[in-house]
């Protein structure tokens, strides 16, 4: 014979183990899941290196920044954006005999470097703040065509390359 009590334990213990259950699903699905990796700070594999901000001799012409861009990763990258800090617009241009044109987007391939230099491909920087200083510096960021950015500092010089005056105890 079974006894009446066995059978609502059994009945008691069923429920409590299928509310434990349900409890520990609808947990699971309110907690915030992990990526699986986070969102790089900057894109893997690339860099940049010797990065100057050159101001205009007149106020309120553009400047130019230079530098050079390595791709260390594996995969080709186009870099379609620059933003300089302390500035409305930049804009990526290549003088090539003669004559200067806008460069909507730049391809990198794996391993290769591109340099950003005078008479070359070079940014047009455009409305600079007066903050802007030589011997400051600010900060270059890139922005590529799948959305990953890469920021950079350039130090600020003037059109002939003076980064401050030397205001030594001699002088």
């Amino acid at each position: 014979m079974i006894c009446p009590a066995s059978i609502r334990h059994s009945i008691l213990l069923i429920a409590m183990l299928s509310l434990a259950g349900c409890q520990q699903s609808d947990q699971a699905a309110q907690a915030p899941q992990e990526s699986a990796a986070p969102a790089p700070d900057a894109k893997p594999g690339l860099s940049t290196s010797d990065g100057i901000l050159t101001l205009p001799v007149v106020a309120g012409r553009p400047g130019a920044a230079y530098f050079t861009l390595a791709n260390g990763s594996e995969n080709a990258v186009e870099l379609a954006a620059v933003h300089v800090e302390g500035a409305i617009g930049a804009e990526m241009h290549e003088t090539t005999g003669g004559t200067m044109a806008k460069l909507a987007s730049l391809p990198i391939e794996p391993g290769e470097s591109i340099a950003f230099a005078r008479g070359g491909k070079h940014v047009m920087v455009f409305d600079l703040s007066d903050e802007l200083k030589p011997g400051g510096t600010t900060e270059m960021t890139l922005s590529f065509t799948d959305g990953d950015k890469l920021s950079a500092p350039l130090a600020i010089e003037d059109m002939g390359g003076t980064q401050a005056m030397d205001h030594g105890a001699g002088n």
